[in-house]
């Protein structure tokens, strides 16, 4: 397949850049940062998304979606790294009804998918309980009782952890942290009792959430899947959230890329704009030839989901490692070369190398992805 978008996905590529440069820039992340925001996104903006038909770009026509598939929202969410965008859509949409599509029963489909489309309901996946990404660390239980189960244990660094109305929680009904086995998923309403909930306001400043169950209570029919057997959802749910993350990372280090090109063709010392030494042409070409390469990764492997190929999980950890890796140099040749007023706050060159660290770690960063992916090789 050739690696580039459709007509209908380059128009609503265009459309999301549209959008976010007038209705959601980084001019709106200063405001939300700088207001302290108790939500940490514009619930405004967010309806309007809603309406563009992003909240459901990957659920089915059935379930009140556009069903355009992951190579459109794949162009949405670069678009939104582009410019810093704060809004519920990965944890929504990637994660939340990525979870619903890959395990929900048809009732729980029926019930959450077309409030996602809407708009209507923002959701969060509650997994990781230590500072690095470990999809089988869940130590949180959940113990049957009489019709239901009982939830015990912390997560941290909840996307939108803080707001969602409902929480995809992953929770160990056997076995031990680290297994692959034992482990089930839940869906828990954000405001059940014994739910505590605590905003945190990373580097970049976008929102996670640290979240306590106190002896939470849920009924049967809010297990997600089958008992013990989570790891079959999340792998692939996993997979996903990395490919999405690196078309967002994509956006932001192309933006950055963008901006430092544009800085370097008006900055002058000795009377000449320095883009014209031949010293910072060369790391600009290097720069560009990074991030080409990342794009082709990710493509293909947006392109491999939409045709649920056998290599996604191959692809997800090539693409989440290289544009990582990209992003990092990217967002810190983009420091240096606006030089010290690139670490001030009046140039937005900063916040696009702390969202680039966030970015990088999340769901694995670079190490993670490469030992998973020579796993995954068979080395």
């Amino acid at each position: 397949m050739a690696l580039v978008l459709d007509e209908d996905q380059a128009l609503i590529k265009d459309t999301a850049r549209e959008f976010c440069a007038s209705k959601a820039p980084v001019a709106q992340l200063r405001k939300l940062r700088d207001e302290q925001d108790p939500l940490g996104y514009s619930p405004d903006t967010w309806k309007q998304m809603a309406e563009l038909g992003w909240a459901g770009i990957v659920i089915p026509e059935a379930h009140g979606g556009t069903e355009f598939g992951w190579m459109a929202l794949g162009a949405v969410l670069e678009e939104q790294g582009r410019h810093l965008t704060a809004s519920p859509l990965f944890s929504t949409v990637v994660l939340g009804a990525g979870g619903l599509l890959l395990g929900g029963s048809e009732s729980q489909r029926s019930d959450l998918l077309p409030k996602i489309a809407a708009g209507e309901v923002t959701l969060a996946l509650a997994l990781e309980e230590s500072p690095h990404h470990s999809p089988y660390g869940t130590a949180l239980t959940a113990t049957q009782q009489g019709d239901g189960w009982v939830l015990e244990g912390h997560k941290q660094f909840v996307f939108d952890g803080h707001s969602a109305d409902q929480l995809l929680v992953a929770a160990r009904t056997s076995g031990k942290p680290g297994d692959r086995d034992g482990l089930s998923l839940f869906l828990v309403a954000g405001d059940s009792a014994g739910v505590t909930r605590t905003r945190t306001t990373m580097v970049d400043s976008r929102n996670a959430a640290n979240i306590e169950f106190s002896k939470v209570s849920v009924k049967d029919d809010a297990l997600l899947g089958a008992v013990g057997l989570a790891a079959d959802v999340l792998e692939p749910l996993l997979d996903r959230a990395r490919i999405c993350m690196a078309a967002e990372m994509l956006g932001t280090m192309d933006e950055a890329f963008a901006r430092t090109l544009a800085y370097l063709r008006e900055r002058k010392q000795f009377g000449v704009v320095i883009g014209s030494f031949q010293g910072l042409k060369h790391r600009a070409a290097d720069m560009f030839t990074e991030i080409e390469l990342a794009r082709s990764t990710v493509l293909d492997a947006l392109s491999a989901l939409d045709a649920d190929r056998d290599d996604v999980p191959v692809l997800a950890a090539l693409a989440k490692a290289k544009v990582g890796e990209a992003l990092h140099t990217v967002s810190l040749e983009a420091l240096q070369m606006h030089g010290g007023v690139g670490m001030t706050d009046e140039f937005d060159v900063g916040l696009f190398l702390k969202r680039a660290r966030v970015q990088e770690q999340a769901f694995g960063g670079r190490a993670f992805q490469r030992d998973r992916y020579a796993t995954l090789a068979g080395f």
